[in-house]
């Protein structure tokens, strides 16, 4: 099943694969838990911990607001900023397409800056103004292991901790709880688990296709990667956490499958 998500007028609709949640053996659908596998109820988010930025050298915003489309000298600026803030915008080759975009996304919302359907495709001034002077932001486990994936459902955002710091932020997608056409029950499951297991590439499952997915439970709920038009700034999955396919291409050798733990929380 696919969706689309839809920019401003003038930029057109870009199509992206709902595919998510299941692959073979089907364990089970629609968001539901396997038993066992995470802790009981839905966990707060009140035990958190301020933590910082990566540390990157100085940096001034180009002129101008850099929108998607766009290339050049002062994108390519924007692309080395975000990846010196942990941020992947994919290569800095000065082109500001969705991998960049995404970036952004996860920039905003790690920084607490709204992206909705009138700001979704720029980095605005406000957002410059935290590229230039970053604050930090609220770990969801601070005690979960020094190396850890933190899954926040209230902003969409993936952070991976090495040595309890921050070494990856990533924009994502979760359970989108109804779809047009499809009904509701579709919820990523809050709780502690750990990364089981890895498929490599592309696995077609009924609902679809998820790339290079890091399995938390069982064969069903994944972190994994879609084409970039296919994660969006909003919930819209069936129950996995997407992220975006450059990021997904490589995600899985920083972890260890099995073994790192993955919070999820609401």
């Amino acid at each position: 099943m696919r969706h689309a998500w839809r920019l401003p007028v003038g930029l057109g609709a870009l199509v992206g694969a709902g595919a998510l949640v299941v692959g073979a053996p089907l364990l089970a659908q629609g968001g539901a838990a396997v038993a066992g596998t995470a802790a009981a109820g839905r966990p707060a988010v009140a035990a958190q911990s301020k933590v910082a930025i990566p540390s990157a050298p100085a940096w001034k915003a180009p002129p101008g607001i850099l929108t998607l489309g766009m290339h050049g000298a002062a994108v390519r600026s924007l692309q080395k900023r975000l990846a010196a803030l942990k941020f992947y915008p994919g290569t800095a080759d000065g082109q500001f397409g969705l991998d960049t975009l995404e970036a952004v996304w996860g920039f905003k919302e790690i920084q607490g800056l709204p992206v909705t359907g009138a700001n979704q495709d720029q980095v605005s001034r406000r957002t410059e103004y935290r590229l230039e002077h970053p604050r930090g932001f609220k770990a969801l486990v601070p005690k979960g292991g020094k190396e850890r994936i933190e899954v926040n459902m209230g902003n969409e955002t993936l952070v991976l901790y090495k040595n309890n710091k921050p070494v990856l932020f990533s924009h994502v997608s979760t359970g989108a709880g109804c779809l047009p056409g499809q009904g509701c029950g579709w919820d990523t499951p809050t709780g502690n688990y750990h990364a089981i297991w890895f498929y490599k590439g592309w696995i077609k499952v009924p609902l679809g296709e998820m790339y290079n997915p890091v399995f938390f439970i069982g064969s069903v709920f994944a972190i994994h990667g879609e084409y970039n038009s296919a994660v969006p700034y909003y919930p819209d999955s069936h129950g996995c956490v997407r992220i975006p396919y450059d990021i997904a291409s490589y995600f899985h050798t920083l972890i260890k499958v099995p073994g790192t733990p993955i919070y999820i929380r609401g």
